[in-house]
């Protein structure tokens, strides 16, 4: 079996306690422990910060102007843009969960531009891939079609953020090797 990552992936026992009983409940909820955790745990304190972040843009709800489809769709059309395979499987996986049209999520994997999409969809989509692909070329004008589907700047904000995040982890994921759990590439699939 190939290993999860490029770098050394402590063992769980290696790990401090807090770090143990956090993957103990992790394979508890989920029935595994994501293949990221294990590949973060290299340093815990980064973890920690890292999760504690990343938890908070994906699953707080009451705290977002965003739902939770439209984060995960936002994960997925930035990581198929970045070709993070570790996130589009994971949330992909995430994304089927919660929308029950798989083409749709097929779709927002493969080119978004040809998934049936809301207008706040579309919006938030082009918005997040552009960031991604041309953050140096945007101006306030890039805001306005959010803003047209009635986006506060607090909304737009947080869609910035969610790209941001998985730009950031996408490129951890790719330049460092992380594989995805198995399962999340037959997760909610029928």
């Amino acid at each position: 079996m190939e290993p999860i990552a490029w770098l050394r992936v402590p063992e769980t026992d290696e790990l401090p306690e807090d770090l143990q009983a956090f993957f103990a409940k992790a394979e508890e909820k989920l029935g595994h422990v994501p293949n990221v955790f294990r590949v973060f745990s290299l340093s815990p304190a980064h973890f920690q910060l890292w999760f504690r972040y990343y938890d908070y843009l994906m699953r707080d709800e009451e705290a977002s102007a965003l739902s939770r489809a439209e984060r995960e769709m936002i994960a997925v059309a930035v990581s198929s843009e970045n070709r993070c395979e570790y996130c589009l499987a994971s949330h992909g996986a995430y994304l089927r969960e919660l929308e029950p049209d798989h083409v749709k999520t097929d779709l927002i994997a493969h080119n978004f531009r040809r998934a049936d999409l809301s207008d706040r969809e579309r919006a938030i989509l082009d918005f997040a891939v552009r960031m991604t692909t041309d953050s140096h070329t945007m101006s306030p004008a890039d805001l306005e079609p959010l803003r047209a589907v009635g986006l506060s700047d607090e909304a737009i904000f947080e869609v910035g953020q969610v790209a941001a995040m998985f730009n950031f982890t996408n490129r951890l994921g790719n330049a460092l090797g992380w594989r995805p759990n198995e399962r999340y590439y037959t997760a909610q699939r029928p």
